[in-house]
């Protein structure tokens, strides 16, 4: 029985990425040596890891004084890099759910932090508008989709101040506007590759204005010198973000994969929206394409197992709930094809007529 992949990551690969990852393992480029065990400071790693990152600046079109890292720690580690570096006197978040209030948390450790917007209110069902940004901050930070609330930007914002976003569920799948931002991050393990390497862009002007000494590994200007090789990067990570980009540029880059993208979560939505068992959770304007979150409508909430367990029986994996808020979520990135939502829509389709007379 075929797998429908819709889990909120680690989640699906091309693949093309995972075929070409798995006869790298056994013989790297016909070097007779493993993916695994060659040094990064060789020739052959060198043209990957330079690869990847010029893929990474052409899909998403990034300026040249922007510059591209591969590193280690996740996008939580991102989460205190980012105002170790950047927060000098004060800086502002939008508060649109667990991950922003995990980096709020630690930009409080630094120095002082304001939550400038909120969605905390409605149980972080929409994404905070019509706030006036304080033009005395260091940086404005915000979380552009929210993996578990399934809420998402649709527009790049305009900000009187530095721009910092974690972009790890929505990066490449989508236009984005670089230069209206001084520092994106984020873990890869939604659409770019798998756990184990996150990515950081950066405008380097932004960069050594804090008055605190930087430990070496935290401070980005080390990082940026070594072409993200200050210390062992995540060789294989890094491999496979590479075959992830070569294809996304095969099937004709961002422009493609947004329309494919919008095309499924318009497929997912209408029957969300249709189904008399289902309805969705996020507001209508800010429904993410990334993350679809849906629950059992309030007759039929008693079916909630039952249709988890049907949709595991059709090969539907990842689409229960986060823990904090139950339910349903499909997780439609980059690499899920179209096929995929619509076996989902006709489960739901199916599941509709056994219960609903």
């Amino acid at each position: 029985m075929k797998k429908h992949n819709f889990s909120a990551g680690p989640s699906i690969l091309p693949r093309v990425a995972i075929e070409n990852a798995a006869k790298a393992i056994l013989d790297f480029d016909g070097i007779g040596l493993s993916l695994l065990e060659i040094s990064h400071r060789s020739a052959d790693f060198e043209a990957v890891n330079n690869e990847a990152e010029a893929l990474f600046r052409e899909l998403l079109q990034v300026p040249d004084n922007y510059k591209i890292l591969f590193l280690g720690g996740g996008a939580s580690t991102q989460f205190f890099q980012v105002p170790y570096n950047l927060l000098e006197k004060k800086a502002g978040y939008v508060n649109t759910g667990v991950w922003a209030n995990k980096a709020i948390k630690e930009a409080r450790l630094f120095g002082e932090t304001d939550v400038v917007a909120s969605s905390e209110d409605k149980n972080f069902n929409y994404i905070p508008k019509n706030y006036t940004i304080p033009t005395d901050l260091d940086y404005l930070h915000i979380t552009t989709n929210n993996t578990i609330y399934g809420t998402e930007y649709k527009t790049d914002i305009d900000s009187p101040v530095t721009l910092v976003a974690d972009m790890s569920s929505d990066i490449l799948s989508r236009p984005v506007d670089v230069s209206k931002y001084g520092l994106i991050y984020g873990g890869a393990q939604k659409n770019i590759g798998p756990a184990g390497v996150t990515f950081v862009i950066v405008r380097e002007d932004i960069l050594g204005k804090v008055s605190r000494k930087l430990p070496s590994m935290v401070d980005y200007r080390n990082h940026i010198a070594n072409q993200s090789m200050f210390n062992t990067p995540p060789v294989f990570a890094i491999y496979v973000v590479r075959e992830t980009l070569r294809w996304l540029k095969s099937i004709g880059g961002v422009p493609a994969i947004q329309k494919l993208n919008e095309e499924k979560a318009a497929l997912l939505y209408e029957e969300i929206d249709r189904n008399p068992l289902f309805e969705g959770t996020a507001v209508k304007e800010d429904r993410s394409l990334m993350n679809i979150c849906f629950v059992m409508t309030e007759k039929y909430a008693d079916l909630a197992p039952q249709f988890l367990e049907f949709a595991k029986l059709k090969g539907m994996v990842g689409i229960k709930g986060h823990r904090l808020v139950g339910g349903f979520r499909a997780s439609t990135y980059n690499a899920l094809p179209k096929e995929s939502v619509q076996a989902l829509v006709d489960c739901m389709r199916e599941f509709e007529k056994m219960h609903v007379k």
